[in-house]
């Protein structure tokens, strides 16, 4: 359809991508991505054959864990490593891991790392016994994965057995070169089938064949990075003491390596092997979003431990996000779970990074003032970390005439009550100044009988709708009161779907205590975090008791988050709220039997590194035994835990008359 508004948008493309190819081609001075200056260029394209019915030469110039597999339980849990974007990113990250080195008695001076290609592949979890390959899973959600070895044995790369017979559990990535990706596609082209959209896509779906035959046809290729177990077997193998020496030992027994992975002194050193591999990636036979940075020496691995969610000793350093350009159609206000209000962009579909995106975070109402983006604006749209897409920029020449800036309303509809919204002192984000609206009802039950919580499978947001306007459900407990006659009756229902449902809920109401705190909806309490406090406490009589700052002192969790947990313990409408539920759920505690309550009251101070076990694990089990730990010694210390190379908190504590414990007393004491 051939209209004034894309005629009047094809001559403002002309003159946007003129002007940019001019600055790009001719001064050498471009003020867009190229990958938003294509997408520019594609839309002209586009749009000259949709309207003149042909394009001009000015156009054309410039430059989850599938059931189909057996389920693996993992022996090493699969982390991922935290994203950074840029060089202050990087440098802020190397200064924490110095910080924590300095805070354990350790000299921060010195500290090398390696730097490795983050190959766009599939990881894979290799496992050989006696040398001999035993297994190969995908990574699924880090605790279990995908047996797919049955195909991970038709890539030529991979040893069926290792030039050592040792015990090994190595990881790596599986991917498949450019070439390869490019004849596959010409092949399902011909074919009539549909197109990977991108090689990494075209190696997982690959790899995860039920047929191998499938998989031998397409020739994927592995690189292995690292080792989370080793046993020498008496083969007189030594246990690597560094990442360097990992690298070099999977290397010895067969195994394929990256020649990219470099040794690198300094972090000066990392970013310059990282501006280089920017320039060169293109030359690369796989492909790569980044750089991946670990501190070399194994021990400060170990002392450096984990986060929640990934490790601290290393980052991955990630290549500027793909970008694309599209039209925001809309801006619409997001009722969260909590009531915090988050503007959303509603685009143009757009392909970026793989997939069809229609939405877009504007995060909240300072970052919206700042882009001054506006409904009918051409944006750049970036997939930050490729996960989730925000705007970069507006194309300001191709904004239409009459436009007006985005304000924040005085009331949502979804907010309930009479709508009223506030902003939060000192922060960007609105909320709902009615804590307890429809739509946040909503959005809770939605989540309670998500994945992520409860898990009653089958039972999304369309059935809790559906359940919600037909009377039958007002709250949590009530999901647990339906019959299948409550049900049968509904539109598109059938007695199978409502006998299905039923016994759905009634499987969910057997709840590891983890996955209940989740599904309650406390504010700032994610899925690592339940774990963290069901795992300390152990019961949730136990929690509903604890104090602020009893919660605030495990590892990992903090003041927000137990100010958070305590107060929805002990708010009236919460607790009515769990009389209510508490009757139709057997809730599963952590396994808690081992540990006694011998250091109860008991305070410890860690410093030098352990042998047996990471300054981590060892804080935990002082915690689940009912010790505290704190970083530095007083007269109120009861103990002074010392390992290898001790600081001057051993000294402090001699000083101080504090009883000292070897690793070895210390174990006992457990």
């Amino acid at each position: 359809m051939n209209t004034k508004k894309d005629r009047q948008r094809l001559v403002q493309l002309r003159e946007v991508v003129a002007y940019h190819r001019k600055r790009y081609h001719e001064e050498d001075s471009p003020e867009i991505s190229d990958e938003a200056y294509d997408a520019l260029l594609v839309e002209l394209q586009n749009l000259e054959l949709q309207v003149e019915g042909k394009v001009s030469e000015s156009a054309t110039i410039g430059g989850e864990v599938s059931e189909a597999f057996s389920k693996v339980k993992h022996a090493v849990k699969q982390w991922s490593f935290d994203n950074v974007f840029t060089e202050d990113e990087l440098r802020d990250w190397d200064k924490r891991v110095k910080k924590i080195i300095l805070d354990s008695d350790k000299s921060p001076d010195n500290i090398s790392y390696v730097a490795e290609h983050k190959i766009d592949g599939l990881k894979l979890v290799v496992e050989y016994k006696q040398g001999k390959l035993f297994r190969a899973s995908t990574r699924g959600d880090g605790v279990t994965g995908e047996n797919v070895t049955h195909t991970a044995k038709t890539i030529s790369s991979l040893p069926k057995i290792l030039r050592k017979p040792i015990d090994l559990l190595c990881v790596g990535e599986v991917w498949l070169g450019e070439e390869e990706f490019e004849r596959i596609n010409k092949d399902r082209r011909q074919a009539g089938e549909d197109l990977f959209a991108n090689p990494r896509n075209a190696a997982a779906g690959s790899l995860r064949q039920l047929d191998p035959s499938v998989t031998e046809g397409r020739n994927l290729s592995l690189t292995v990075y690292d080792i989370d177990f080793f046993n020498a077997n008496k083969t007189g193998v030594r246990t690597p003491e560094s990442q360097w020496e990992e690298l070099s030992l999977l290397r010895e027994l067969g195994l394929p390596v990256s020649d990219g992975s470099i040794f690198c002194q300094s972090i000066d050193d990392v970013q310059n092997y990282y501006e280089k591999l920017l320039k060169e990636r293109e030359k690369l036979t796989h492909g790569i979003d980044g750089v991946v940075v670990k501190v070399d020496d194994v021990d400060l691995q170990r002392l450096l431990g984990y986060t929640a969610k990934a490790p601290r000793f290393g980052v991955a350093y990630k290549f500027p996000a793909e970008e694309a350009t599209t039209v925001v159609e809309n801006i619409a206000l997001q009722v969260g779970r909590t009531g915090a209000i988050t503007p959303v962009a509603h685009l143009r579909p757009v392909l970026i990074a793989g997939s069809t995106v229609s939405r877009a975070t504007l995060h909240n109402e300072d970052n919206i003032n700042k882009l001054d983006v506006r409904v009918g604006d051409t944006v750049i749209l970036r997939k930050a970390g490729d996960i989730i897409p925000e705007i970069l920029s507006v194309v300001m020449p191709l904004r239409p005439r009459g436009t007006k800036p985005f304000r924040f309303p005085a009331k949502v509809l979804e907010c309930g009550g009479d709508g009223r919204i506030e902003r939060i002192p000192g922060e960007a984000v609105y909320r709902c100044v009615a804590k307890d609206s429809g739509a946040l009802h909503r959005q809770r039950l939605y989540y309670f009988a998500s994945k992520k919580a409860l898990n009653i499978d089958g039972v999304g947001p369309k059935l809790i709708d559906l359940f919600l306007e037909y009377g039958l459900i007002s709250g949590y407990a009530d999901l647990f009161t339906l019959t299948e006659g409550d049900l049968r009756d509904l539109p598109g229902f059938q007695e199978k779907a409502a006998r299905n449902v039923v016994s759905a809920v009634a499987s969910a109401s057997l709840v590891p205590l983890d996955r209940l705190l989740v599904g309650l909806s406390i504010e700032n309490v994610g899925e690592e975090t339940a774990r963290l406090i069901a795992e300390a406490f152990g019961s949730l009589e136990a929690i509903k008791e604890a104090t602020e700052e009893e919660v605030a002192s495990l590892y990992g969790v903090g003041e927000t988050v137990a100010k958070s947990l305590v107060t929805w313990f002990r708010d009236k409408d919460h607790q009515k709220i769990l009389s209510e539920l508490l009757p139709h759920l057997t809730i599963q505690n952590p396994d808690l039997s081992s540990h006694s309550n011998t250091l109860k009251d008991k305070t410890f101070v860690l410093t030098g590194t352990l042998e047996s076990m990471t300054r981590d694990e060892a804080k935990n089990k002082i915690r689940q035994q009912g010790g505290k730990v704190t970083s530095s010694v007083s007269k109120k210390t009861d103990y002074v835990v010392v390992g290898a190379e001790p600081g001057s908190k051993a000294e402090e504590a001699r000083r101080l008359g504090v009883k000292i414990l070897s690793e070895t007393e210390f174990m006992n004491l457990l």
